[in-house]
């Protein structure tokens, strides 16, 4: 699977859910499989997760329980989107960063590479703040899991690909419960102007137990 193929996959996804939030009428869509439980719909979440970010501190899924979150993946030396996606997302997070109830996920598919002490001094070109944008790194195997398993999106690696790596660019947004709400092609500028305008709707749901 070649970049453009991984970018039209991320565009189809976000035109459905586009076409779902019409149809509900209100909100947007959760996003993913479903299965009924008890007698009741049951919606995918993203599953647990622990990673260390740029300041070495334990980031989790529970760390995140009700927060909304933008996430993505990356890798520092990507050649082809990721400097793109990056540069978009900053504009996500200078929109956002005052509000505690926000917070941003950047997961390195090359760990290796990308340590922490690496992330920490990336994070800080991009004018990031750690308590708001975690740069994460982890076993990298687990990251490729949670990417195509959790987040539903393409991560794998091609040595055919630059870099040696194809993965999407998709920013992923996720609600207070862990649920896939958005999913928007990082490397175009509509699109990340409707995930700026997405974010707000999020923000106005009751949070779980409310």
């Amino acid at each position: 699977m070649n970049s453009y193929n991984i970018l039209s996959n991320v565009l189809t996804v976000s035109l459905l859910s586009l076409l779902a939030a019409c149809d509900q009428g209100k909100g947007l869509p959760i996003l993913g499989p479903v299965h009924t439980e008890n007698g009741r719909t049951v919606h995918h979440t993203v599953p647990p997760f622990a990673y260390r970010n740029q300041d070495s501190v334990l980031v989790t899924d529970q760390t995140l329980r009700g927060k909304v979150y933008i996430a993505d993946f990356f890798y520092s030396h990507c050649p082809t989107i990721c400097p793109i996606v990056k540069k978009e997302s900053v504009r996500v997070y200078e929109k956002f960063k005052e509000n505690p109830e926000i917070v941003f996920l950047s997961i390195t598919l090359d760990p290796k590479h990308d340590n922490v002490a690496f992330l920490k001094d990336y994070a800080a070109n991009l004018g990031a703040d750690s308590k708001r944008w975690h740069f994460l790194t982890g076993d990298r195997a687990a990251t490729y899991q949670l990417a195509q398993k959790g987040m539903l999106v393409t991560a794998l690696e091609d040595k055919n690909e630059p870099g040696g790596i194809v993965h999407s660019g998709a920013l992923i947004l996720v609600d207070r419960q862990g649920r896939i709400r958005g999913y928007y092609d990082g490397t175009k500028s509509e699109q990340v102007t409707n995930l700026i305008y997405d974010i707000p709707k999020l923000l106005e749901e009751p949070s779980e137990g409310e």
